[in-house]
This record gives C-alpha cells, structure tokens and sequence, in this order.
C-alpha cells in the first residue's frame, strides 16, 4: 500500500517544498498538489520535482474544462520530464460552482469529457499525430470551423514515458464504471471502508470487466484525515468543517455529489440537516451536526492500535494508496506523523 499525502490548497508552496524533502525523507511515496480556486497546481508541482527525487507528484485534480485534452497532456508530458517520470495525471470534472463560477465555462458531459481527455492524452504521448473525432472535442477542427487552416501535428518532444498513469476523481456510478475501465488509478472522496462495496461495487465490477488488457490492476486511493493520539474525541471536530463545506455547500438541493454519497453511506437524514443548515448560512450549526459515527469511518483518528485496524479495513476495501491530510499543528509535527504513518502501514 502506498502512503502519500494532500498537500493545503492554502499553503505557500516555498515553504511546503521544504517540508515535502523531509516527507520523501522518511519514506512518504506520494504527494498530491490540489487545484480548486487556489494557485494552479501546475507551477506548485514543477517546484516541488526540482525538490525531490524519488516520491510521485500527483496532480490532485486538474479539472477538465478549462484545459484541452491536447494541453493537458502536454502539461503532463513535460512534469514527467522535470521529475524524470515520477508524475501522475489526476484529473476530474471538480463541479459546476468552480467550473461556472470561477472559470465561467459551462459544467457539462463530465463522463463523456474524460474518456475522449484520456484517449488523446494517450495518443499525445505515443507522438501520434493527434487525430480525435468525438463528440466534445475534434482535433483538428473540422471544415467548416475555425480557418481551416488546422492540421494534425505531433508533440515535439520525446515523452519520458508514453503511458503516464491516469488518476480519474470520481464519485457517481458511471463515472466510477468508466474510471475502472480505462484509467490507472481512481480517487473517489470520503471512502467509507465499510459502505464503499455497497456503493461502487456493481459499478467497479463492471468497468473491470472491460478493462483493457494492457492497464494493470486499478489503483485505488483513499484520502482520509489522520490523527494517531490518544484523545480522538478532541480531533474528530476538525474534520468537521470540510464535510460541512462539501456536504452543505458544494451544489444546491438536489445537485450535491458529496450530500449524495454521504446519504448513500446510511446517513440520509443528516445530509440534508446539514445542507439545510449550511444553505441557510448557518455554517456553525451545520458543522456541529456532522455525526460523529461518519467522521470516524472516514478517517484515521485514534491510538495507534486503532489506526492500524482501520488501515486493515482500508485495505480490505480494496485500497492501495492511503493519501491523506494530517491533522498536524505545524510542520515539524506533520513530518513525524507522516514518517510513523509511514511504519505503521509498512
């Protein structure tokens, strides 16, 4: 199981590149670089390759809209260069506040946007001339469209590698499906150990079944909070805020991924407490009425004895890479975590 971490959407990336050194240092395999409305994930991820030499730098995620597939692959082509082939390619289709609402560009075919995406990603990377007929993108633009003037072309470069491994963020049934088809790895959010079966079972069973041959096994994340500490019950509020955020206030009534999947896991009912509450601008009281039962299967929060049982769960699940946020008060003490996680997990 690899061990990695989700570096702050806030944080100042002179200053994480520091600390990133000293999580490789202790054995850390993974880092990933977040992108929602914060600086791009893209100049953080090329700073911290100059940094380090051995763990992965993952992109965590770069949504789909505002990048072409072309780009996108040429993005990634070029991170696995300055990090001499330690790059993965996590994309989604992050949501339509941030996608609408930040960018202005219209949130649609989210499914449909990530197979033709890594289809010409793949063909980039072969040094193919990129020739894609589908239906949300056509490269080069047919007659009739732009100058006519477009032909196919070729990435210039020589990749490092001509099969970078795709990471697909994914919550709903047919995207879960697609993922397990045709992507490397799947990162889906909130991952309950216990509930995950019953979710994404039948979808995951199905996309395996058309898998292609030549992909390995599905790598699957899970990116819990982690405390080890012998006092859960003062930690397990500081998870709180961000299943509030996203289960409250990600998407109105009706058009929230997250208050979704939460309800799914059993806890139905307080979903939409929380979403009511959150919507109403009572962000206090929504927080406060996160259950705990919820936050416990979700996290790694307690002794040491009680996160190794919760890993073993973890992997039963079918999980492979535990990236995780440390629940940490400085720097310093998230290193320390990280490398005991890091001997815990084994």
């Amino acid at each position: 199981m690899r061990v990695g971490m989700f570096l702050n959407y806030a944080g100042g990336f002179r200053e994480v590149a520091d600390e990133v050194a000293e999580l490789e240092a202790s054995g850390v395999d993974l880092v990933a670089v977040p992108e929602a409305y914060s600086f791009d994930a893209v100049s953080q991820l090329g700073f911290l390759a100059a940094r380090t030499s051995r763990m992965t730098l993952m992109s965590g995620i770069l949504q789909l809209y505002t990048r072409t597939p072309t780009l996108t692959a040429m993005t990634a082509a070029g991170l696995d260069y300055v990090s001499d082939g330690r790059f993965e390619l996590g994309v989604g289709a992050s949501g339509p506040q941030v996608v609408e609402g930040f960018h202005g560009v219209p949130y649609d075919a989210p499914v449909g946007r990530i197979r033709e995406l890594i289809a010409v990603c793949r063909q980039v990377w072969r040094r193919e001339p990129v020739v894609h007929t589908g239906r949300h993108y056509r490269i080069p633009l047919p007659e009739g469209q732009g100058t006519g003037l477009g032909k196919p072309l070729k990435l210039i470069n020589h990749p490092v590698r001509e099969r970078i491994p795709i990471t697909v963020a994914a919550l709903g049934p047919k995207s879960v499906e697609q993922t397990a088809e045709i992507a490397d790895g799947w990162l889906p959010m909130f991952f309950h150990p216990e509930r995950a079966g019953a979710v994404w079972g039948d979808a995951l069973a199905i996309g395996t079944t058309k898998r292609q041959p030549d992909l390995a096994p599905l790598d699957v994340f899970a990116s819990p909070a982690l405390a080890i500490t012998d006092r859960p019950e003062a930690v397990l509020p500081l998870v709180k805020p961000q299943l509030a955020l996203y289960v409250g206030g990600m998407g109105a009534r009706g058009r929230n991924f997250y208050n979704d999947l939460i309800a799914s896991y059993g806890f139905e009912a307080e979903a939409a407490r929380v979403q009511d509450l959150y919507l109403e601008g009572r962000r206090d009281e929504a927080i406060a009425a996160v259950p705990d039962e919820l936050v416990r299967a979700i996290s790694l929060i307690g002794p040491a004895s009680y996160v190794a049982e919760r890993v073993a769960a973890f992997r039963e699940a079918g999980v492979t890479t535990l990236a995780v946020t440390p629940l940490a008060r400085d720097s310093a003490e998230r290193v320390a975590l990280m490398a005991g996680f890091r001997r815990l997990v084994g």
